[in-house]
């Protein structure tokens, strides 16, 4: 059997993500104040200056949509306002250092979930898990919780010596899986693992410490993508593909691709998995609030918060269901609904969590963990890109619409404008084709949604532009950012898609994302961005004809200007598009050295 892809790169350690420096928090505070007065000193002047009366609808589209982006803006800077880690404690010694009823030791059930995942993917991980230290006074028992029911994956179980749970339908898919492994299990506390989690020995000695306090539901650490493509350096990639004969142009041609593409490396992350503005800037900022949500895997859950707040809500269901008060005392809701420790939902995780922060009379908190104890396997094809992509969305959506937790009244503001920035950041999909479609616009009619491309224009639009990327390197530490405005782009027709069939009332699918890669499919997910871009393409050459023809409704200055954005929005919608090609390099993966074992290079991954 040949060894599996990800082997390659099992010696890759994980990377540190220190705390931000008081220094650089106070320089963002102050860019980002400053990025706030001046972007509504900008729109001030757009709304009541700067409107072409030649074309009025096309130009207030275009400030509708610049205003609604920064709005969005304002609640992304709440978001991640500040840095808040909850102490570290060491683990509870005894059960009631952990806030439990009863005596003996703490047991924790680590779950690992599989519906159709291969053995060559679980044997490591159930390795991992069985090497996670123990900490004193705690009892571990691992579950492989099987959705796919399948002989061969219980023999894996039995010869792994650890215990197997399957069931004979799907309901709920993953949180039904979950509620069948909890029916049948008592550990106080429950690890949840996917099938390609691989759990660090510390997991347990550096996650339960929280524990100690009554109040946290769960503690979600980072996810780390260990496999993730490195890429190849632009002047050894063309070394490759021009010979020895280009020798002498090699290191200006590289240098003019890197900058034309704004990637240090050629194949370096293709299908922009890299999660680490996403967990150690946003989750770790909303921890501040203890609003950070459960991502799933990685995470540790009290099982006494799960079980309360499922009893509540299915009390209540059944009480409205059936005409009787809110309250424990129906004689009906035993066996009526079923109960759902986790939602049954695509987004069984995040949903959960908004039902745990809303109850105001337990108080449930959650707990965010800034260092990375797992390690996970990231989509290396385009149909597992797009599979995953589309529940996101598609979950995001059906709660937003169906549930949304804005309009709950026992979840508490912050936590409210929390969620409502990760809601407003799934509905720039219904403006953000305003301005990714304005340039194409302004390119083959000639009209402008400005009254002109004055300096007056260049002189209220510039300061926004430069102090707001100011603003964000200091923000996210100096992270790669360029990949995550990318993925807004290329992900616009799986996001429409998503919305529209949330909109036409059809529930988001529950398919696991693909964990072993099959190189050559799904590359008809990337045909809206081929499309996109051939129009786009279409309107600058256009648009470039019309003005060297001299004619009447085209001018340098919107030439200019609109094909600077034009490129760029290009660029970003073909990101994802070059991923269809992609394929892995099949050379090995160099050992680690001392010196780089402990220390990551974000560089790499930009």
């Amino acid at each position: 059997m040949p060894e599996p892809y990800f082997q390659k790169f099992a010696q890759r350690r994980p990377p540190r993500f220190p705390a931000m420096s008081q220094r650089r928090t106070l320089a963002w505070h102050f860019m980002a104040g400053l990025t706030i007065g001046v972007g509504g000193w900008y729109l001030q002047w757009r709304w009541l200056q700067s409107l072409n009366p030649d074309a009025l609808f096309f130009s207030v589209a275009v400030v509708s949509a610049e205003t609604l982006l920064f709005l969005g803006t304002l609640l992304f800077y709440f978001d991640i306002w500040a840095e808040q880690d909850t102490p570290q404690k060491p683990p509870p010694l005894t059960r009631d250092d952990a806030h439990l009823d009863g005596s003996g030791p703490i047991g924790v059930d680590l779950y690992i979930t599989t519906y159709d995942e291969d053995p060559e993917v679980l044997i490591p991980t159930i390795a991992a898990a069985q090497q996670v230290m123990c900490p004193p006074n705690v009892s571990p028992q691992i579950y492989l919780l099987d959705d796919g029911n399948r002989p061969h994956i219980a023999a894996l179980a039995h010869r792994s010596g650890i215990s197997y749970l399957a069931r004979s339908s799907n309901e709920g898919f993953k949180a039904g899986n979950l509620r069948n492994a909890l029916m049948q299990t008592a550990g106080d506390f429950i690890v949840i693992c996917d099938a390609d989690t691989r759990l660090e020995p510390t997991f347990l000695q550096n996650t339960l410490g929280y524990f100690r306090n009554p109040k946290v539901a769960w503690v979600q650490t980072p996810h780390w993508f260990y496999d993730i493509p490195e890429g190849q350096a632009w002047e050894s990639w063309l070394k490759t593909r021009l010979g020895q004969m280009a020798q002498p142009i090699l290191p200006a041609l590289a240098k003019s691709l890197q900058w034309l593409t704004g990637r240090d490396r050629v194949g370096a992350d293709p299908f922009l998995s890299e999660p680490t503005v996403f967990f150690d800037i946003i989750q770790r900022r909303r921890n501040r609030n203890g609003a950070s949500f459960c991502c799933g895997a990685g995470s540790v859950h009290r099982r006494e918060a799960i079980f309360a707040a499922a009893l509540k809500r299915k009390s209540a269901a059944v009480d409205k269901a059936h005409g009787h008060p809110p309250g424990p005392a129906s004689p009906i809701w035993i066996n009526s609904i079923p109960l759902q420790p986790f939602r049954f939902h695509v987004s069984e995780d995040i949903y959960t969590s908004i039902l745990l922060q809303e109850d105001r009379e337990e108080g449930w908190t959650s707990v965010y963990h800034p260092k990375v104890e797992a390690r996970m396997l990231s989509p290396w094809t385009m149909e597992a890109w797009a599979t995953q992509r589309l529940k996101y969305a598609g979950g995001t959506f059906d709660i937003m619409l169906r549930d949304n937790p804005l309009f709950r009244r026992g979840l508490p503001w912050r936590h409210k404008l929390h969620y409502g920035a990760t809601f407003w950041s799934y509905l720039t999909t219904l403006w953000l084709p305003v301005l990714l479609l304005a340039p194409v616009i302004s390119l083959v009619t000639g009209i402008a949604p400005v009254e002109a491309y004055s300096a007056e224009f260049f002189l209220h639009f510039l300061p926004v532009i430069f102090l707001s990327e100011i603003a964000m390197v200091l923000a996210c530490k100096g992270y790669a950012i360029q990949p995550g405005r990318a993925l807004a782009l290329s992900t616009l027709p799986i996001q429409l898609r998503a919305l529209w069939l949330v909109l036409q009332g059809k529930r988001p699918r529950f398919p696991p994302t693909p964990k072993t890669p099959v190189f050559g499919q799904g590359r008809h997910h990337i045909l809206p961005n081929l499309c996109l871009m051939f129009v786009m393409a279409g309107a600058g050459i256009y648009g470039t004809v019309q003005t060297l023809r001299g004619a009447e409704s085209h001018d340098m200055a919107l030439l200019i200007t609109n094909l600077f954005w034009l490129v760029w929005n290009m660029a970003a919608v073909g990101r994802i598009a070059l991923a269809a090609s992609w394929s892995p390099d099949t050379a090995p993966s160099p050992a680690p050295t001392e010196e780089t074992a402990n220390v990551h290079d974000f560089s790499l991954y930009r």
